[in-house]
């Protein structure tokens, strides 16, 4: 496991280390914890931008006419 430093302000801190010791953790179980959820949303917003990118391209190359206005509003006769 890598090490890493950070420079925080001394208010900061303290009042970090308090709020963890009151939920029976430590600053560096929180900043852990921070990360891993701060990496697995920013992986999951790139993959859903992925999986847009492919939709569109998908639908582009389905429709070969263009829709008009008209056309999206026909009511089909029952």
């Amino acid at each position: 496991m890598a090490d890493l430093t950070l420079s925080l302000d001394d208010g900061l801190l303290h009042k970090a280390r308090e709020a963890a010791l009151r939920e029976h953790t430590s600053v560096n179980a929180v900043v852990r914890e921070y990360l891993i959820r701060y990496v697995d949303a920013k992986s999951r917003r790139l993959q859903a931008l992925d999986t847009l990118d492919a939709l569109a391209e998908r639908s582009a190359s389905a429709s070969d006419a263009a829709w008009t206005r008209d056309s999206l509003h026909e009511r089909k006769a029952s």
